[in-house]
């Protein structure tokens, strides 16, 4: 579960009390449950208050916060998806609706840098993702070395084979946008409650009611659980381990001291695949460089784990910044974070039905490249839960069944 931005309620919302139950008329909105307030959970609750439905959000320690999948300052936004065409049509919707959330919120969310794509060896993965993106008005170039060279001057390409430059992409303000979400979910007439929600009992294929904090229940017609990587603990005998928590270290260097070079108007975010895969982002807000290693990490506690960053990956990103961007080489350590994914076996994501409680819905395993999608996948969920669509099979709870070992990393699908 995951936490939100208000103090915890001392009650219940509505002060729902042990024996309440749900009962749905055609003259009532039906009544959801929305456990969990990070990009896949807010979403989904805004696009079911927007589609009718009664909605009440619930959250542990609050939208976007620090122990969540979706906390953290940035996340990348980008078309190229390998063949997998889906993931192409709801990067572009959620484009369309992360610019429409900037609207409602007043803030700048998405910030349009470019990705530069640099492949150290087979560059299958972007020439299948080329004409999908495309068809959906996402621009690709292909670099030849020489401009390569000339547009990113702050960039060394030795070891790179092949050059990309994806134009509509960019970067997100996450912990700022999970926030603003739950703020409009409440100003269209949500209920939102930062207090720890948990499943309650199945019965004859339905759950009764959700769990809350001081022995209180709350009970309603259909209950979405987007917990983030806590899911699996939630749902062992559905899940088991297929959703698994890795650690994941990101670091921001210092640029020079005058050196506006790297800054987000005049450096893109990248992707760098070579032996092990790199990304990061330009100078945002002045915090410094963002650079992370996509390597997936040892298992990892969200809710109590050390968050401390390590010395060796520090080594390796210092290492891995001299080589790719000279000018950084030496540059200071500002700040270093410690996230985590929430990987599922295969890096698809994971949208359905509870196999034992028509009424529940099981929606996560971001796997470190979910965020972007939230849009999509909280209108899609949405329509889902109502009744106007089904579940997309790529997405099934039967797929990931016995599996537990993710071996996926960045290219494929994340």
């Amino acid at each position: 579960m995951m936490g939100g931005v208000r103090r915890p309620a001392r009650r219940p919302p509505n002060d729902v009390s042990p024996s309440s139950t749900a009962e749905t008329t055609p003259e009532h909105s039906p009544r959801v449950a929305v456990i969990g307030a990070g990009a896949f959970g807010g979403w989904t609750a805004l696009q079911l208050q927007r589609m009718g439905a009664h909605v009440t959000l619930f959250d542990i320690w609050g939208p976007g916060n620090s122990r969540s999948s979706s906390g953290g300052e940035t996340r990348l936004l980008r078309g190229l998806y390998g063949p997998d065409r889906l993931y192409v049509q709801w990067v572009a919707r959620s484009l369309d609706l992360w610019r429409e959330c900037e609207h409602f919120c007043g803030f700048p969310l998405y910030q349009r840098t470019g990705v530069l794509w640099m492949f150290g060896g087979s560059d299958e993965y972007c020439r299948e993702s080329l004409s999908p993106a495309r068809e959906l008005g996402f621009r690709v170039d292909a670099l030849e070395f020489s401009e390569a060279e000339r547009q990113f001057p702050q960039v060394r390409f030795e070891g790179v084979r092949t050059a990309y430059f994806e134009h509509e992409a960019g970067f997100l303000r996450a912990r700022q946008a999970c926030y603003a979400i739950c703020e409009e979910f409440q100003r269209e007439g949500g209920t939102y409650a930062q207090i720890s929600a948990s499943p309650g009992p199945i019965e004859s294929q339905a759950m009764r009611c959700i769990e809350l904090a001081d022995a209180y229940q709350l009970a309603a017609d259909q209950y979405v659980f987007a917990c983030g990587p806590w899911l699996g603990r939630l749902f062992p005998e559905v899940l088991g381990a297929a959703i698994r928590p890795t650690r994941q270290e990101v670091y921001y260097f210092g640029a020079p001291s005058g050196e506006g070079g790297f800054d987000a108007d005049q450096f893109p975010s990248w992707m760098d695949l070579g032996d092990r895969i790199y990304y990061g982002f330009p100078n945002v807000d002045r915090r410094g460089l963002k650079v992370a290693d996509d390597t997936r990490g040892p298992e990892f506690d969200p809710t109590d784990g050390d968050r401390s960053p390590s010395p060796d990956g520090v080594a390796r990103a210092r290492d891995y910044l001299a080589s790719r961007f000279p000018r950084l080489a030496g540059a200071p350590l500002l700040e270093a974070r410690v996230c985590q994914y929430e990987n599922s076996p295969d890096g698809h994501l994971i949208v359905d039905r509870h196999p034992e409680a028509a009424n529940v819905w099981l929606v996560g395993g971001g796997s470190g490249h979910g965020f972007k999608l939230g849009p999509a996948l909280g209108e899609h969920v949405a329509r889902c839960v109502l009744g106007r669509a089904e579940p997309e099979p790529l997405f099934s709870i039967s797929r990931v069944a016995g599996l537990a070992s993710p071996h996926t990393q960045f290219g494929r699908p994340a």
